[in-house]
C-alpha cells in the first residue's frame, strides 16, 4: 500500500534507465549488495537499472557523485561513513551528508567481531573475553590493533573500545579487511575488530579466536559468539551498514516512490536471505528510520572523533 500511495503522488516518472552509484571496487560488499537490488528494482520501476562503480575515497567520490546529480534517475548504495562523519573526518570532502543527500531506506546491519590471533604472549590459550582484556590492559601500548584505514568505523569503533575498557594498543591502517586479518595471522597485530563473515571464517578454521560482537546483545548473524557486554564491556554497541540514498535535489514525490519501493523490496524474504547470507541483517527502514540512524550515529562516531582528535589522513 505505502508503494501504491507513493507511487500515484510522482509524477510520470522513471522515463530512462536509473543509476546505482557504488563507491566501491566491484565484488565488494556495497557493490553485492547494489547489484542484488538491481534486478527486482529494475521489475518494480519498468527500466534498466544501471550499477556504476565511482571508487575513491573510502566511498565518499561515489557519494559526492549522487549529492550532485540532477537528472532525477540516479541514487547511491552507501555505508554509515559517507552518510554520517565524513565531512567531521575532513573539512575538504567536496559533499554535506546532511544537507547534499536524502535518506532514502537503511538496508542492513552488521556488527563487528573483536578477533584476535590464537596463541599470543601474555594471553592463556583458554583465556575467556575478560582475561582477554586484562592482558591487553597490562600490555599497554605493546599490542597493536588493525582497521581498513584512519576514520573507519573499525577505527573509531576501536578508539571507543579503549575509551570503554581500559587497554591502549596502537593503531595501524592498512588497505582493507583481508590484509588485517592476515597480519593478525603473521602475528603483527594482536586485536582488530573485524566482519562476521571474515572473522567466522578465520575462527572456524581454528586460525583466530572471537572475543565478543560489538552489538548490545548477541548477534544473529555469529550467534555463538557473546556480546562485549557479556565481557563487562557495558553499553557498547556499534554496527556498520548500508543504506540507499538520493540526492537532496530530487523532488519529493520521486523519493518517496524510490524509498518505498526499495524498503519493500529488502523486507521480502528473497532479499533477506540474500542479504544475510552477505552478512547483513535486513533492515529496510523507511527515510524517517535511516535518519533517525543518522542522526545517532554522527552522534555517536562524532564524539569519538572529537574525543580522539582523529582526523582522515
Amino acid at each position: 500500500p505505502a508503494a501504491a500511495n507513493a507511487a500515484a503522488a510522482a509524477p510520470a516518472w522513471p522515463t530512462k534507465p536509473l543509476k546505482i552509484v557504488v563507491g566501491f571496487p566491484a565484488g565488494s560488499s556495497p557493490d553485492l549488495t547494489a547489484r542484488a537490488f538491481s534486478e527486482p528494482l529494475s521489475k518494480a520501476l519498468g527500466q534498466p537499472v544501471i550499477v556504476e562503480n565511482k571508487v575513491g575515497a573510502g566511498g565518499n567520490i561515489g557519494a559526492d557523485a549522487v549529492a550532485k546529480a540532477r537528472d532525477d534517475h540516479t541514487i547511491g548504495l552507501m555505508i554509515n561513513g559517507n552518510m554520517t562523519i565524513a565531512k567531521m573526518l575532513n573539512p575538504a570532502v567536496p559533499y554535506d551528508p546532511l544537507k547534499d543527500l536524502a535518506p532514502l531506506s537503511l538496508i542492513g546491519t552488521s556488527p563487528l567481531i573483536l578477533t584476535a590471533p590464537v596463541a599470543q604472549p601474555g594471553v592463556p590459550a583458554n583465556a575467556d573475553a575478560r582475561a582477554f582484556f586484562l592482558a591487553a590492559r597490562n600490555a599497554g601500548d605493546k599490542w597493536s590493533y588493525g582497521t581498513p584505514g584512519v576514520g573507519t568505523v573499525g577505527h573509531i569503533g576501536t578508539e571507543l573500545l579503549k575509551s570503554r575498557s581500559n587497554i591502549n594498543p596502537v593503531h595501524v591502517p592498512y588497505p582493507g579487511y583481508p590484509q588485517v586479518a592476515q597480519a593478525m595471522l603473521g602475528g603483527q597485530l594482536q586485536m582488530a575488530l573485524l566482519p562476521p563473515a571474515l572473522a567466522q571464517a578465520q575462527v572456524r578454521a581454528g586460525k583466530l579466536r572471537a572475543i565478543g560482537v560489538t552489538s548490545a546483545g548477541r548477534s544473529p548473524l555469529a550467534p555463538e559468539v557473546p556480546s562485549l557486554a557479556e565481557a563487562g564491556i557495558q553499553g557498547f554497541n556499534l554496527e556498520i551498514w548500508n543504506a540507499f540514498a538520493a540526492p537532496a535535489t530530487m523532488p519529493k514525490p520521486i523519493q518517496a516512490r524510490l524509498a518505498a519501493v526499495i524498503s519493500e523490496i529488502a523486507r521480502s524474504d528473497d532479499m533477506r536471505s540474500k542479504l544475510f547470507q552477505q552478512g547483513w541483517q535486513v533492515a529496510g527502514t523507511s527515510p524517517e528510520g535511516l535518519a533517525n540512524r543518522i542522526k545517532n550515529d554522527t552522534h555517536l562516531l562524532g564524539g569519538v572523533i572529537a574525543m580522539r582528535g582523529i582526523k582522515a589522513e
